[in-house]
């Protein structure tokens, strides 16, 4: 009988960060040269290479809530939840206040910068205090929201498996997990356009119009244990049989894509989508994310597919795709204030080329130099003590931007 292996790695999930911090960076080169117009269903498609922030949000929901339904299912206590947020902080506050600093204090367009905006950019909330991020940080609201579920997880869990005396509760965890669609689809529809008029903020940035994202990955992650302890069932066997045809879950991505670059998600440019279209959109990148990350965590290790995307230059990327995605706007933002570009000017393959050249030097730099000193830093700093030696391997792995 098949058991749950806490030091499962998956090596195809770095890649699939680096290829979500590559979208990221694409959609926002060809935005600002304007790309985006003229050029037809190719220029929306850039436009929904945001889509790589889903793929971030199911790749966090994903490995972060594992070590819980995997320990749960061994009966051995839930992970350390000091170590957990230890970690979690020294994996992605360094970099993003190199960032920060940078964007605040380099550029033009951010001179005069006043005191409260540097404080909430420092605190990663300046979404719930500002309607507007500062120029070069505007894609940081993806990163408060995934603060947001960092703080969330552990209760998430609690809920899920139990606190006490962790054990897999599978009707607990969906009506978890229903909840927090469900919440995602009220927040699109109804309490965006309620809120929007009487708080302070961004209120379509934060966490609750993006749960449905998260809960994706835990649900991938409860699946994943359920087939390692052998379980079956009509929907595990259509989804083990799915992921284990890499292709087949990429031609179904391509199709969901083409459906995005169509009206029924809602513009591309400035003009906000109605809250039907946003929700459609936001349900259409749930299910790419969901399928992305599934071929990644259900392909058979040893063929083709996935030999060649845990290759070490792939996975390489993948390892430095936080920095990339951290500073690639304010690499962007230099391009333009340096060169003889300007903005919506057009020239994008010739910007995207530039900007992704100096980004992944700069990324280079700061992975060795920022984040790969202070993740040595967590490990010192809050041990595995437990007997299991945890599932923190999977973590050191493949723990994405998160």
């Amino acid at each position: 009988m098949s058991t749950v292996d806490l030091r499962h790695q998956f090596p195809v999930l770095d890649t699939w960060r680096a290829v979500g911090a590559l979208a990221v960076l694409t959609t926002h080169t060809t935005f600002q040269t304007g790309t985006y117009l003229g050029n037809g269903i190719w220029g929306t498609l850039l436009a929904r290479l945001d889509v790589g922030v889903a793929i971030f949000f199911v790749l966090s929901g994903f490995l972060l809530s594992r070590p819980w339904f995997a320990r749960a299912a061994l009966g051995l206590p839930a992970p350390d939840r000091s170590r957990y947020f230890l970690k979690r902080f020294l994996r992605i506050y360094p970099v993003y206040l190199v960032t920060v600093v940078l964007a605040l204090t380099v550029l033009e367009e951010n001179d005069g910068t006043s005191a409260s905006t540097w404080v909430a950019n420092l605190l990663v909330a300046d979404t719930y205090v500002h309607d507007q991020l500062p120029h070069a940080l505007t894609h940081m609201w993806s990163l408060t929201v995934e603060v947001g579920f960092y703080l969330l997880l552990p209760l998430l869990m609690a809920l899920c498996v139990g606190a006490r005396r962790p054990t897999l509760h599978r009707l607990r965890t969906h009506l978890v997990l229903l909840s927090m669609v469900a919440t995602a689809v009220l927040w699109h529809t109804v309490l965006v356009e309620q809120l929007d008029p009487r708080v302070g903020g961004a209120p379509g940035l934060w966490l609750p119009g993006y749960l449905g994202w998260f809960a994706a990955g835990i649900w991938l992650a409860l699946a994943h244990v359920d087939l390692q302890q052998g379980r079956s069932g009509l929907v595990l066997d259509q989804v083990a049989r799915l992921g284990a045809l890499p292709g087949t879950c990429w031609v179904m991505v391509a199709g969901l894509m083409l459906v995005a670059a169509t009206p029924i998600a809602g513009p591309v440019m400035f003009v906000a989508g109605t809250p039907a279209q946003t929700l459609v959109k936001n349900l259409l990148y749930t299910a790419i994310g969901a399928l992305i990350v599934l071929s990644g965590v259900l392909a058979h290790p040893e063929r083709g597919f996935s030999r060649f995307l845990a290759s070490r230059p792939l996975r390489h990327l993948g390892h430095i795709s936080y920095s990339m995605f951290c500073i690639h706007l304010f690499v962007l933002a230099l391009v333009f204030e340096l060169t003889a570009y300007d903005v919506f000017s057009g020239s994008g393959l010739q910007v995207w080329t530039l900007t992704l050249l100096v980004t992944l030097v700069a990324s280079e730099l700061l992975y060795r130099f920022v984040e790969k000193p202070f993740m040595r830093l967590a490990v010192r700093r809050a041990p595995d003590t437990s007997s299991a030696a945890s599932a923190h391997p999977v973590e050191r792995a493949t723990t994405q931007r998160s």
